[in-house]
């Protein structure tokens, strides 16, 4: 049995989380004087009619304060004479579930309060789906004000049998269900008198006794890299903590990606030279040969992790923007960060019965598989198998905020078929023989911004000079190759990624392109610059939207206005402005020629 157990409270708002956990504290002697002191004294005036009111030892916001729920997660250690614990007391509202999952991921055991009044609600069985999705195998069901229904039997046999319904679909280790009143203490730390037919153990003798250590396993050595440790020329040191298996001084190790193999020289553990060590420790390893190791590598004996840019994901979509496919992000596992995309949602699961529902569109707070796809090859492993290298997260690539957390269930093995072949006639012969450099001029702005009128100008102007080129415009490709797609959210994202690769493609061929689309998004103008690399020149037509209005030839913004065309950028749609655009154009009091001069002469050390 493990000393130390970290442990979550979770459910359904309301059900007494905090007010389990204080009294448990209050009742164990586990509280300072001075603590007491202030919860007795806070209690008699707050509103629980003089009586003390545990919940105040965790809710220390002041919002928690005053709406009686609890918003952010409170983390709380405390020792018994069996055993130390760290609780995360997580909040129960729908718009805090990001804040219970937070919680979840560093937990070995979720206590899972259900109000005996009401029973298993929507938000409980969301829960229990974040808790197993978060790999916790250890569950404690209490069913909490138990006063409220006179401490009945027969009502604590129909929610337990709610309870194992609802676990039948899910595999844990370890489940007990016990019934407590926060409020009075029955069946927290002593056994309550008013519920004899229970025969079980208190809350916390469970919590002292339950087994959560993990299981022996054959797992072979594991270790992501933190950071390449060099302070001096003759050492060079890899960090990190090992999260499978155990390694010895001598012990052959591969490095993945790169698959290069070296042999371990020598261990250490702090500034302590050790000859082996094993899961769970920090170390810091030297191989015997100079290797290609950085952040992000992991150092195996493990053959059967996979090296993949494609795999399948459940997630707990944590942001207030929708996920639709084809968007981008920042994805971390491990100590790996690799812009990713969501290629495909396969569904998503219904919290109330698991089952997998068609969808298109993933909206916060809701569980969903999917396909991602990374940039270059990832180094995972499946979640079942290894918690660090199977667990992800996603981030906004603008606000940076957490999007996702999930974890990886399969492999997308096609990939792996797919191998990039290097031709003999390369992109800088082709460029030799066109003389000329290839470059993708990719203007963006508004409809009737004047887009379209200067790349036709400035391929004209190319043309004169000889040059090489190719103009793709918006209308003409959704005539042709991209006739298929529409104007959702998704349709419009895979819009500009086929381009961005169509441009690609040719600027490898050695032609000049010029792109004319709105492009009205950060994220996906972010994600063709990647695709066509330092080829991409971004050119911004800043023109207001007053004056594009009055060049309206075709009535579109009329007809925007008056609701006749659905999701146009400038009045229904946003279009997010480039920052840093390679060359702004303001086409509202200069003339074409002026325009396409000022092009030129961005253009011409690059020509």
């Amino acid at each position: 049995m493990d000393s130390l157990l970290k442990f979550i409270t979770c459910g359904s708002v309301d059900d007494g989380k905090s007010t389990l956990i204080g009294h448990m504290l209050y009742d164990a002697k586990l509280l300072f004087a001075d603590q007491k002191d202030a919860l007795e004294l806070e209690s008699k005036v707050g509103s629980n009619d003089g009586n003390i009111d545990y919940s105040l030892l965790l809710d220390g916001l002041m919002a928690e304060r005053e709406q009686g729920i609890t918003i952010d997660v409170a983390y709380r250690y405390f020792t018994t004479e069996h055993r130390s614990f760290i609780v995360a007391d997580t909040p129960g509202h729908e718009e805090y579930t990001r804040n219970m999952a937070v919680g979840a991921s560093f937990a070995d055991l979720a206590v899972i309060l259900v109000d005996a009044s009401q029973g298993v609600l929507t938000q409980t069985r969301r829960h229990t789906r974040i808790c197993s999705l978060m790999g916790i195998q250890h569950v404690v069901f209490a069913i909490n004000k138990m006063d409220l229904i006179d401490y009945s039997q027969e009502r604590f046999k129909k929610i337990k049998k709610e309870i194992r319904i609802l676990l039948a679909e899910f595999e844990h280790r370890s489940v007990q269900i016990i019934p407590v009143s926060a409020t009075n203490g029955d069946n927290i730390t002593k056994k309550s008198r008013r519920m004899p037919w229970y025969k079980g153990p208190t809350l916390l003798h469970y919590l002292e006794t339950v087994d959560v250590s993990e299981k022996p396993t054959d797992a072979e050595f594991s270790m992501p890299v933190q950071r390449v440790c060099r302070p001096n020329r003759s050492f060079r040191g890899f960090q990190g903590q090992i999260e499978s298996g155990s390694i010895s001084v001598g012990d052959p190790v591969t490095v993945l990606p790169s698959h290069e193999t070296s042999t371990v020289k020598a261990i250490l553990e702090g500034n302590q030279s050790v000859e082996e060590s094993s899961v769970g420790h920090p170390v810091t390893i030297q191989l015997d040969t100079e290797i290609d190791v950085s952040r992000g590598c992991v150092l195996t004996k493990d053959p059967e992790l996979y090296v993949n840019t494609m795999f399948s994901a459940t997630l707990l979509w944590m942001d207030d923007t929708k996920l639709v496919e084809g968007k981008n992000y920042l994805l971390k596992s491990g100590t790996q960060k690799i812009p990713a995309t969501v290629l495909h949602i396969r569904h998503k699961i219904d919290v109330n019965t698991g089952r997998e529902v068609p969808a298109k569109e993933i909206f916060k707070n809701e569980i969903t598989q999917c396909d991602i796809s990374v940039s270059s090859n990832l180094v995972f492993d499946l979640f079942e198998h290894n918690k660090t290298l199977g667990s992800l997260i996603l981030i906004d690539r603008i606000s940076h905020a957490t999007a996702a957390c999930g974890v990886i269930t399969q492999s997308i093995s096609r990939s792996r078929d797919l191998t990039w072949h290097t031709m003999d006639i390369t992109k800088e012969f082709r460029e030799n023989q066109l003389d000329q450099k290839a470059c993708t001029i990719w203007f963006t702005g508004l409809s009737g911004s004047g887009k379209s009128t200067l790349a036709n100008a400035l391929e004209k102007r190319l043309v004169s000079l000889g040059k090489h080129t190719m103009l793709l415009d918006g209308d003409n490709i959704r005539l042709g190759l991209n006739r298929n797609l529409g104007f959702s959210e998704a349709d419009r994202i895979e819009n500009i990624r086929r381009i961005a690769e169509v441009s690609k493609l040719m600027n490898d061929a050695g032609l000049i392109v010029l792109t004319s689309f709105i492009s009205p998004f950060v994220r996906d103008r972010r994600k063709a610059k990647e695709i066509i690399g330092d080829d991409f020149i971004e050119v911004y037509i800043d023109t207001p939207i007053e004056e594009c209005e009055r060049r309206d030839v075709k009535g579109l913004y009329a007809a925007a206005r008056a609701g006749k065309i659905e999701h146009f950028t400038g009045i229904s749609s946003p279009y997010e402005k480039p920052q840093k655009p390679n060359i702004r154009i303001d086409t509202t009091n200069h003339s074409v020629d002026e325009c396409v001069d000022q092009l030129m002469e961005y253009l011409k050390p690059r020509l």
